[in-house]
């Protein structure tokens, strides 16, 4: 049963080493996950699931032990789903060899930093494509994985929020920020469940899959959602939240 979700943005410039200068814009976002994950601790969850957008090649499941890195954004840091980070950091040996998605990679350093030792930690990376009755169906499947299960839910919302914006400039994207952002800080999940996702899929909003998953996990669950940050910095949009 799900009794906690933390939702975060996942851009790997939450990573200090990789924002290098820039690392101050983003401290707010950094210092709102640490407190949703506060929330995760005190939930005493069995087991924590970190879920994100993922490529093809990445979807799937991921053990704990998983290990990722932040190589291909010029940082010789790496990282392992439970179990720190630490530069220079990879797959060695007998730690499973499929890498973890970028999404995944953020989400365990969020862990790291944090210190967490509440929970074992899993991952599963969804494939930004997929179908909102195949998200929730994920969903289910991960809120009967134990008694007590908790989601640390990695995604962004669109991008596409001014014209130096990676998708540049819709006039769609702020309308459909504000709704999302409303529907994760009230745990809204029938919200979450009715997005839209060819609008998410043309605003490049890589988060809906995720979301829908936390929507299928905590259908029936009762949790009460809290926002914590919500912003657009380089024109993407970015929400954390916390809900127990």
């Amino acid at each position: 049963m799900l009794v906690a979700a933390a939702v975060s943005p996942c851009p790997p410039l939450l990573v200090p080493e990789v924002a290098a200068g820039a690392a101050p814009e983003l401290e707010p976002a950094r210092a709102a996950c640490t407190e949703a994950l506060a929330v995760l601790a005190q939930a005493r969850p069995d087991l924590l699931i970190v879920v994100g957008p993922a490529a093809e090649g990445g979807r799937g499941t991921f053990p704990a032990g998983s290990s990722g890195d932040f190589r291909g954004f010029g940082v010789d840091l790496g990282v392992r789903l439970g179990t720190g980070a630490s530069a220079g950091s990879g797959p060695d040996d007998g730690a499973p060899s499929r890498p973890l998605p970028a999404s995944l990679a953020v989400g365990a350093w969020l862990l790291a930093t944090a210190g967490w030792t509440a929970s074992p930690v899993e991952g599963l990376g969804v494939g930004e494509q997929l179908a909102p009755e195949r998200c929730a169906e994920a969903g289910r499947g991960l809120a009967e994985r134990a008694e007590r299960v908790a989601l640390l839910v990695m995604g962004d919302g669109s991008a596409c929020r001014t014209v130096k914006a990676p998708g540049y400039l819709d006039p769609r994207a702020e309308g459909f920020d504000a709704s999302t952002a409303r529907a994760l800080g009230a745990a809204d999940v029938r919200a979450l469940a009715e997005l839209d996702a060819p609008l998410a899929y043309a605003l490049k909003a890589a988060g809906r899959a995720p979301w829908q998953v936390l929507a299928g996990a905590a259908d029936g669950a009762g949790l009460r959602g809290r926002a914590l940050y919500e912003d657009a910095p380089y024109g993407v949009g970015y929400t954390v939240a916390a809900w127990s």
